[in-house]
C-alpha cells in the first residue's frame, strides 16, 4: 500500500474505533503514535512530547478553564433560578410569555456558560415543569427548552469559538464580534416564531392566570435589580473587556470568574461545597479539551506526512465545486459528524481537514467558523442522535414522551438552517462588527 492509502486507512480506522465506543482523545493519540511509528520511526514520540508541550503552553486555551469555572459557579449558585423568574415576570404581557422567557433566560444564561448539558437540564427542571403546568403544548415546550439550551455553542463566550480560534489561528477577539449579532439574531427568531404560533394558536399558550400575571410594578423592577442585572453587567464586563481591545480573553475570564464568585456570595449561595464541585468539574473538562488537543495535532501531523491531507485537497479540488457548493458540502458532512461526536471532536479533528481549502474557494475563516458553529446546533436538534432530548428527557415527568421532544425540535433545527442561509446571503451579519471594531 502507498502512503496515502495507509493515511486513509488509518482515518476509517478512527471513525470505526469511535463507533465502538473507544475513548477519542486516547484512540487519537494511539492510532497517531502506532501510523506514526511505521512513517517516521521514534521520532514520532518527540512529536508527541512537542505537541503536547505546544497545548499546554497554547495562551489562548488558557481562557477554557476560566470561561468553564464561570458557567459552573453561575449553574450552582442557583442564580438561573432567579433569572427565569424576574425575566418571566417582566415578559407577562407578550404572547407565550413563559416560553419567551425561557428562551431569554437560557440566551442570558448562553453568556456564561457553553455547556449545553448544562443549561438544557437546568432548564429542564426549571422552565419546563413551568410551562407544562401553565397549559402549554408539550411538544413546543421542549423544542424551546433543547434549542434555547443550544445557543451558548455561538453566543460569546462561547467554548467552541475559542476551540476554533486556537485550531483555525483565528483571532478569538474577532470570533466573539463576529458571533454576537448571528447568535442573539437566532435567539429573535426563536422568539418570534413562538410569538406567531401562540398568536395564530393560542391553546399551545395559554395566558397566565390574572393572579399570576397582576404583579405591581416595582416589584418587576425590584425582580430585575436583584436578578438579571447583576449577571447582566457581570456578563458585559466581560466580554466589553474582551470586544474593545481592554483585555485578552483570558484575562477577561479570570476577572469574570472573581466576579462570579463575588456574585454567588452575594447570593449566599458560595458553599466549600459547590466550589468544590464547580473546581472539579472545570478541571475534568479542560482536560478533556487538552487531550483532544495534543491526540488530534498528533494525528493530524501522520496523516499529514503520510499524504492523506494532500490527497483530500487534490481530491475536493478535482469535484471543481463552487464557493457555495463547497460550503454546502463541508457543512452537511459536519452535521452529519454531529450525530455521533461531540462539537469538541469534530472542531478539533474534522473542521483542520477543510481549513486549507478556505482560501481555494475565498471563504473568509472567520465566516466559516460563525456557520459552523450554528450547524453544531443541528446536531443537538436532529433525531435520531439529538443529545439536548436526551438531556430533557432525563429530568422530564414521565409522561413526556421521547418522540414527542423529537417532533418540538425539528422545527427549531429549521430555523437554524434558515439562519445559516440568511447569514451567507447576508455575510454583513458576522463580517460588520469585528471589521468595523479592528480594521
Amino acid at each position: 500500500m502507498t502512503d496515502p492509502q495507509i493515511a486513509v486507512l488509518m482515518l476509517a480506522l478512527f471513525v470505526g474505533a469511535i463507533f465502538l465506543g473507544f475513548p477519542i482523545a486516547f484512540t487519537l493519540m494511539a492510532m497517531g503514535v502506532f501510523f506514526g511509528y511505521y512513517a517516521m520511526g521514534d521520532r514520532i514520540f518527540n512529536l508527541l512530547v512537542t505537541n503536547t508541550y505546544d497545548v499546554m503552553g497554547n495562551d489562548v486555551l488558557v481562557a477554557v478553564p476560566l470561561f468553564l469555572f464561570i458557567g459552573y459557579i453561575v449553574e450552582r449558585a442557583n442564580i438561573l433560578d432567579r433569572l427565569f423568574h424576574s425575566l418571566q415576570v417582566a415578559a407577562r404581557p407578550i404572547p407565550a410569555s413563559l416560553a419567551v422567557a425561557a428562551l431569554a433566560t437560557c440566551a442570558m444564561f448562553a453568556t456564561a456558560t457553553g455547556i449545553v448539558g448544562a443549561v438544557v437540564t437546568l432548564m429542564g427542571l426549571l422552565a419546563f415543569p413551568a410551562m407544562l403546568r401553565a397549559g402549554y403544548d408539550t411538544r413546543l415546550s421542549a423544542g424551546v427548552i433543547c434549542a434555547g439550551g443550544c445557543l451558548g455553542i455561538l453566543i460569546p463566550p462561547s467554548i467552541l469559538l475559542i476551540v476554533y480560534g486556537a485550531t483555525a489561528g483565528v483571532s478569538v477577539v474577532r470570533l466573539y464580534a463576529g458571533a454576537f449579532l448571528p447568535g442573539f439574531m437566532l435567539a429573535g427568531m426563536y422568539m418570534v416564531y413562538v410569538i406567531i404560533r401562540a398568536v395564530l394558536n393560542p391553546k399551545l399558550a395559554p395566558k397566565l392566570p390574572k393572579e399570576q400575571s397582576d404583579i405591581p410594578f416595582l416589584q418587576i423592577v425590584r425582580d430585575l435589580l436583584t436578578s438579571f442585572f447583576p449577571l447582566a453587567v457581570l456578563i458585559t464586563a466581560v466580554l466589553g473587556a474582551i470586544v474593545f481591545g481592554w483585555a485578552t480573553p483570558s484575562e477577561a475570564a479570570a476577572v469574570g470568574s472573581l466576579g462570579a464568585l463575588a456574585l454567588a456570595a452575594a447570593y449566599r449561595a458560595l458553599t466549600w461545597e459547590r466550589l468544590r464541585e464547580s473546581v472539579f468539574l472545570t478541571a475534568r473538562t479542560s482536560a478533556m479539551v487538552c487531550f483532544l488537543f495534543v491526540g488530534s495535532a498528533t494525528f493530524a501531523s501522520v496523516f499529514a506526512y503520510l499524504g492523506g491531507k494532500a490527497l483530500v485537497e487534490q481530491w475536493v479540488l478535482g469535484l471543481e465545486l463552487s464557493p457555495i457548493m463547497f460550503l454546502v458540502m463541508t457543512q452537511f458532512i459536519i452535521f452529519l459528524l454531529g450525530w455521533p461526536l461531540e462539537w469538541t471532536e469534530i472542531i478539533i479533528i474534522f473542521v483542520p481537514i477543510f481549513l486549507p481549502l478556505l482560501d481555494d474557494f475565498g471563504i473568509d475563516p472567520l465566516m466559516f467558523g460563525i456557520l459552523v458553529a450554528l450547524n453544531l446546533q443541528t446536531a443537538f436538534l436532529s433525531p435520531p442522535v439529538a443529545m439536548s432530548a436526551f438531556y430533557l428527557k432525563g429530568v422530564a415527568p414521565p409522561h413526556v414522551e421521547l418522540m414527542e421532544i423529537f417532533r418540538g425540535m425539528v422545527p427549531f433545527m429549521f430555523i437554524v438552517i434558515l439562519c445559516m442561509v440568511v447569514i451567507y446571503v447576508f455575510p454583513e451579519i458576522a463580517l460588520w462588527l469585528p471589521s468595523y471594531l479592528y480594521d
